[in-house]
């Protein structure tokens, strides 16, 4: 095998102003990262097609390609703005006011608008109001079609559009926002692989954004975002309904008791698993590197226990967006999987239901291939379901080649555990493919003459085509 550690977990990064050059970006596919994601909420579409433009030309400079994923915003809640932050301090009165107009003030009281003027339909007395990543939490005393009066139970200071979260509380906004609808229009026209949608409820709203998709003619995968309880509560039919799921710990953190968080976290992993679907750990996996060159331990932990759990991804977002070290923080990422894949004792995923023979066959070729000193699966795929059941199968030992000539396929791929996909235009004579890519791999180094390879592939028998899984050595 190739002398250089096999990762199998997948990198994603998120682009922003400290990353969007051709340079910077060339450093980082160089780097190993997998996924490109846009996040919508700070994106407009002139920089959106931009940083693609840059992204197409640094991976022609690299020789690397990523996948490309749009984080549709969705519906959120956020405060008015301000002219000046101001303090709120505990016990203080406070009123968040529904429609447009001069914010009145009501005996001293001070208050903000919100761009949601139906919230007076979803929340009732007692219930709490986060603002601010939590930062800032009321209680609802009173409501009104104008106003909700609210107490401060934790102070602090309040700025313009804030970010608000009402844990426990289902809101009525819509799945997809005008913004949304034009936000994936423009990511249809320059080729996103994959759209993660934004505060997922309900398998409802992702049939909603696949209808969307469909109908303006794009083939993207859809990546669910849990974020609130409605989506821990429906996790199991939300995980059916998609492509992958982020486990997006940030507003994920703030909606649920913060101690749970880990309990969901690994729920949501074993859910995918056991579903066959690629999960994505997102969220402060290494925030203090915004600012600092190095991780702190607990973030060197959190991405290892990521690791251990299998996910498919561990994901930068400030990290890359705005960070002083985007680099520095794909090769701290690199540098903690490829430790901790090297020393853990992995295990199979034996939750999978293997529901046909092409998929008993498939764990045949795993077993095979992990019995091998240094053996490598060598799959051809068209719909990249070969792949896809092979890395849900989590080989212990072998990586995944997958060679494709679909590109929507290649693209695709990209984000699965254990996976190293390759686009290569297919022989009408099978052997004729399969040495070509046999001669791909020891070119590139990713295998060693006379090295271990279990192959899946077709052959021809008389007039047929069958499977089959076949022992070979490199050449």
């Amino acid at each position: 095998m190739n002398s250089l550690p096999y990762r199998h977990t997948k990198i994603v990064f998120t682009i922003g102003p400290a990353t969007n050059s051709v340079k910077m970006l060339s450093d980082l596919f160089a780097s190993g990262v997998d996924v490109c994601r846009f996040n919508m909420a700070h994106a407009d579409h002139d920089w959106t097609r931009d940083a693609i433009a840059n992204i197409r030309e640094a991976s022609l400079a690299v020789g690397r390609k990523v996948a490309l994923m749009m984080d549709v915003k969705g519906p959120e809640i956020r405060t008015g703005p301000l002219d000046v932050p101001f303090e709120l301090e505990r016990d203080d009165e406070f009123d968040f006011y529904l429609h447009r107009g001069k914010e009145p003030v009501t005996k001293g009281i001070r208050g903000v608008r919100v761009n949601y003027p139906d919230l007076a339909n979803d929340v009732t007395e007692g219930d709490t109001i986060l603002v601010d990543s939590g930062l800032i939490r009321l209680r609802v005393n009173e409501v009104s079609d104008k106003k909700i009066r609210c107490v401060v139970r934790i102070g602090g200071s309040l700025g313009s559009r804030r970010h608000i979260n009402l844990p426990g509380v289902h809101v009525n906004l819509p799945a997809l926002t005008i913004k949304d609808r034009k936000d994936i229009e423009i990511g249809i026209e320059n080729g996103i692989d994959f759209f993660a949608l934004s505060f997922v409820r309900s398998p409802d709203d992702l049939d909603m954004l696949r209808r969307f998709i469909e109908e303006n003619g794009s083939t993207a995968k859809i990546i669910a975002k849990i974020e609130d309880q409605s989506a821990i509560s429906n996790l199991e039919d939300i995980v059916k309904a998609s492509d992958g799921l982020m486990v997006a710990r940030g507003d994920l953190g703030i909606e649920i008791p913060y101690e749970t968080l880990p309990l969901v976290q690994r729920r949501a992993v074993r859910t995918c698993q056991r579903l066959g679907k690629p999960v994505i750990v997102a969220t402060h996996m290494l925030e203090s590197m915004i600012h600092n060159p190095l991780p702190t331990r607990a973030e060197v932990t959190d991405i290892a226990n990521a690791v251990f759990e299998q996910a498919d991804c561990v994901m930068l977002s400030g990290e890359t967006t705005v960070g002083k070290y985007p680099v520095e923080c794909v090769n701290v990422m690199n540098r903690i999987i490829n430790s901790v894949e090297a020393q853990a004792d992995r295990k199979s995923n034996d939750s999978f239901p293997l529901k046909s023979p092409k998929a008993l066959m498939l764990k045949s070729a795993m077993i095979l291939s992990d019995e091998l000193p240094g053996c490598a699966i060598l799959v051809f795929t068209k719909s990249g379901y070969l792949a896809r059941t092979l890395s849900t199968l989590r080989p212990r030992k072998s990586p995944v080649f997958a060679f494709t000539d679909v590109p929507e396929v290649f693209q695709e791929l990209l984000i699965y555990w254990g996976v190293e996909p390759f686009l290569i235009q297919f022989d009408e004579d099978p052997e004729e493919t399969i040495q070509d890519a046999l001669s791909r791999l020891k070119s590139r180094g990713w295998v060693e003459s006379r090295a271990h390879v279990v192959v899946v592939s077709n052959v021809f028998a008389g007039s047929k085509i069958i499977d089959t899984i076949q022992y070979r050595s490199a050449p």
